[in-house]
């Protein structure tokens, strides 16, 4: 009697790794959602234990399935892939859900760093924490964070406000909100609104030390660094930048003159007309002079 054929191996074949060896085969992870951070420029910045769970993962929701897809040829990684983004979370999510309550491990990327910062997963991660499921995230690469630590601002404190409003007033009144947060602030901006949001920010927030990234772990990688008001000139004149670009905005000044704007006018007007002296004190302190005018108005019509 011939004997009996082998039994398949329960778990998949090794993978053949980028530099021609062989990779070993993908552990089953436990069921649950999983926020994978995948590189935001160089490929080789992924962590090996992303990698492990991304190949081991029974389903990965991708916001953009093509531009995933070529992080997963590099690496060979076969992981199922469907797309889940903002303009098809509604329809997707339940379906999502439904596996994560069957236990599967899902794993959740986007298109360049780490998920949901600025990137459709928030209420995929609530749904799936209402319903018991559990969340785990695989920490990894942030624009974010990479445009603070290389700006050579303040990073004991900072804040992250996202992409700015296109429409001018809008821009400029949520300008107006952060403009007394006592931290770094960081934005993500489009090349074509980058040198009107650098103006507004000069306007708005007074011209402090900023930097702006471009094209950050890439081969042509880029940060200037230098005041709002310079950098604004710099892109007016030089024009839209290739890339994904951050911003970051260096924390009010706590210098006095910052702080004694109105000991600083009621100086000037002493000797100064009103005009003169809002552009003499707007100067010295970097203050919006639109902001330091109408200061300037206010206290001369309390003079008696």
């Amino acid at each position: 009697m011939s004997p009996a054929p082998r039994k398949p191996p329960s778990h998949p074949s090794p993978v053949p790794a980028p530099d021609g060896s062989q990779a070993a085969a993908p552990s089953k992870p436990a069921g649950g959602l999983y926020i994978v951070a995948t590189p935001i420029g160089n490929a080789g910045d992924i962590s090996v234990r992303a990698l492990e769970l991304l190949r081991g993962a029974d389903l990965v929701a991708a916001e953009d399935t093509r531009v995933t897809a070529k992080l997963f040829a590099r690496y060979g990684i076969a992981t199922r892939l469907t797309a889940y983004h903002d303009h098809n979370a509604e329809r997707v999510r339940p379906g999502l859900l439904a596996k994560l309550a069957g236990g599967a491990a899902i794993a959740l990327v986007s298109d360049a760093g780490t998920p949901l910062i600025s990137d459709p997963g928030y209420k995929l991660v609530r749904a799936a924490l209402a319903a018991g499921v559990p969340v785990s995230t695989l920490p990894g690469p942030s624009a974010v964070l990479a445009a603070l630590v290389l700006s050579g601002l303040p990073t004991d404190r900072f804040l992250f406000a996202g992409f700015l409003a296109s429409r001018a007033e809008r821009r400029r009144r949520e300008l107006a909100e952060l403009k007394a947060v006592p931290a770094s602030l960081v934005f993500f901006e489009s090349a074509q609104r980058l040198a009107d949001s650098l103006a507004a920010m000069h306007e708005i927030l007074g011209d402090r030390d900023a930097a702006v990234g471009r094209e950050l772990t890439k081969r042509f990688e880029e940060m200037r660094r230098a005041r709002l008001s310079a950098l604004a000139a710099h892109y007016r004149t030089a024009g839209p930048p290739k890339g994904e670009l951050v911003v970051v905005v260096g924390p009010p000044s706590d210098a006095p003159a910052e702080l004694d704007l109105d000991g600083l006018l009621r100086a000037a007007l002493a000797h100064q007309s009103l005009r003169d002296a809002a552009d003499a004190v707007a100067a010295a302190t970097g203050r919006p002079r639109r902001e330091v005018y109408a200061r300037a108005l206010a206290l001369a019509s309390e003079s008696p």
